[in-house]
């Protein structure tokens, strides 16, 4: 399978049903407690919101994906909830309230007891520079390994760990997970102009490296109550 697929081969791809179909697993904290990093950026009272347009942004373009089929986003923010249901999104609550990790392999586990033949792919909430097309292209790498992951931009992170309909996730987030997802086995994908993919906003820094990406309308509009320069 090409991973420089154009526009139109993808929207062929889509049309005759050879696009692989994709169901995405989001997790997203309490706002309240959302991005603690960007503290010398935006004020407390602002963070949330933040991190809100974050995730709107990142729902908004993982649903345009023309190889995504669905989005479920594990939260147990009743705000965030209904906000990204309004976007199409299934909310999954975080019953297990015990990390990114244990809130992936919940939603995960409760995806494939739906849809057991779906492969999943886990992305980050923080994602406001995502495009559709290169999204498209990391899942269309990915679809050919059992598991795969695509590194974050800072470069020992991870940004999206993908597996097939007859493997395990088996996420391992958090610090130093592009180490410990290669070591459980996950093939890394090495792809170029997949920017927008991995550019994750932890901090004030990562901000301004998204916003010179070009980042999504509830994010634009949420920054600009913020100097950032």
């Amino acid at each position: 399978m090409s991973h420089s697929l154009s526009r139109s081969q993808w929207a062929r791809q889509e049309r005759d049903g050879t696009l692989v179909q994709w169901t995405l697993v989001i997790p997203l904290k309490a706002l309240s407690r959302a991005k603690s990093r960007l503290s010398d950026t935006a004020a407390d009272g602002l963070r949330p919101g933040l991190a809100l347009a974050f995730a709107q942004d990142t729902v908004t373009a993982a649903l345009a994906c023309a190889a995504v089929r669905d989005v479920a986003v594990v939260t147990d923010d009743v705000l965030a909830g209904r906000e990204l249901a309004a976007l199409g999104a299934r909310i999954v609550p975080d019953e297990p309230a015990g990390g990114l990790n244990a809130a992936l392999a919940h939603g995960a586990s409760l995806v494939r007891s739906r849809s057991p033949e779906s492969p999943l792919a886990a992305l980050n909430a923080d994602l406001p520079a995502l495009r559709p097309l290169e999204l498209v292209r990391v899942l269309d790498a990915a679809a050919e390994f059992p598991r795969a992951f695509l590194p974050d931009a800072a470069g020992t992170g991870t940004t999206l760990l993908t597996a097939s309909a007859d493997r395990e996730l088996l996420p391992m987030f958090g610090p130093d997970s592009r180490t410990r997802h290669r070591t459980s086995g996950a093939v890394e994908l090495p792809l170029d102009s997949v920017d927008s993919v991995r550019q994750d906003v932890d901090t004030g820094d990562d901000l301004r490296a998204a916003l010179a990406l070009g980042v999504g309308p509830r994010t634009a509009a949420a920054v600009a109550a913020l100097n950032v320069a």
